[in-house]
């Protein structure tokens, strides 16, 4: 009874517009933006945000990024890995380069060159699409791969291609605490989130899902299909390079290519599906799915061990996890092939209706 909108009357244009049209919605995202920004970093622990809350938040923002070309464009891309390299190391020459470059103006830059790289690579989305699209994206990833390793430049001249990053800063204040670092993902993850959608409820994005829909008819009516698709993987693109650059110099601090390698843009792809294909909120939900059961999965595996009596040494956990995370990718795929966010989106149906059937 809690979840209705009854009463609430739209009187303006603005209103109508709004992202969460509903009250409850809005009360419970600035409730949850609260917690996040308020409550969480005064209550979490090292190994909270470590492990789960900022892995989560950069591989949320790249799946954020290639839901829009994806999910929103209908466009199968597996370079994301190498995009988030390119925005990773894009972002550490500008930092190591030019004498006082503000940390937050690097990764804008090098999510700035990762869209370059994103749209040169999607140039041939103009001619084809489907699986051809998904192996001419491929070819990025071992281009990238490539460049990294053999040119000695992009890496500051580093024999093995590895780079490192320390005493980042934000305004004088440092980045270096664990809470600290998860408050700098949260903001970034924060900003894009609004940014995309607004985008996808522009003018833009009704031409990116014309253009998923149905091409040719899109055409018809007068959208351009070079600037939309284009336009998709350049936006796309930028938000995975600076979450490639989050992911280097936050998470990782001392990365090298194979941390952006191609089991990496499969990973995103997987958050993609599962969460949910043309959906910002499926987006988190599906890389909620893929850091978490990991986990959960490993934690829980031993002690049902001990409770029957057997013991799993740790390569077998490894492997066991593997298999149920295979099997629980396929079912949702079979139950709900929407992904979670469709099942986020009847639950919230049923609330509006309950207790009426219909």
């Amino acid at each position: 009874m809690l979840y209705r909108e009854n009463g609430q009357f739209k009187t303006s244009y603005q209103a109508d517009q709004q992202i969460f049209p509903i009250r409850q919605d809005r009360i419970a995202m600035g409730l949850l933006l609260g917690f996040a920004f308020v409550v969480m970093p005064l209550l979490g622990t090292e190994y909270l945000f470590r492990a789960i809350l900022i892995p989560f938040l950069i591989l949320g923002l790249a799946a954020l990024g290639l839901n829009i070309l994806v999910g929103y464009c209908g466009q199968i891309s597996l370079g994301t890995g190498a995009f988030m390299a390119v925005g990773a190391y894009a972002a550490y020459n500008f930092q190591v380069r030019i004498e006082g470059m503000p940390v937050v103006l690097s990764m804008l830059l090098g999510g700035a060159c990762a869209t370059v790289v994103g749209v040169l690579f999607g140039i041939p989305s103009l001619r084809i699409k489907g699986m051809y699209l998904a192996v001419a994206t491929l070819a990025a990833q071992f281009f990238v791969d490539w460049a990294f390793l053999r040119i000695k430049w992009f890496t500051n001249d580093s024999a093995s291609g590895s780079v490192s990053v320390a005493n980042l800063s934000v305004l004088g204040l440092p980045v270096e605490t664990p809470a600290a670092k998860y408050l700098f993902c949260l903001s970034f993850l924060v900003g894009f989130a609004v940014l995309a959608k607004n985008l996808v409820r522009s003018h833009i994005g009704r031409e990116w899902m014309a253009i998923r829909d149905m091409d040719v008819a899109a055409a018809v009516i007068g959208i351009r299909p070079v600037y939309a698709k284009l336009t998709a993987f350049a936006v796309s693109s930028f938000i995975v390079g600076v979450a490639g650059a989050l992911w280097g110099f936050v998470y990782l601090g001392s990365w090298e290519p194979a941390a952006f390698s191609i089991d990496r843009s499969f990973q995103l792809l997987f958050m993609v599906i599962i969460g949910g294909l043309g959906s910002i909120m499926g987006s988190f939900f599906g890389a909620a799915f893929i850091v978490l059961l990991p986990i959960f999965l490993d934690q829980l595996l031993p002690a049902f061990g001990e409770m029957i009596g057997l013991h799993f040494d740790t390569a077998t956990v490894a492997h066991v996890v593997f298999m149920i995370f295979g099997s629980l990718i396929v079912f949702f795929l079979i139950v709900e092939p929407h992904g979670l966010a469709r099942l986020w989106a009847i639950a919230k149906e049923k609330l509006r209706l309950w207790p009426f059937p219909h």
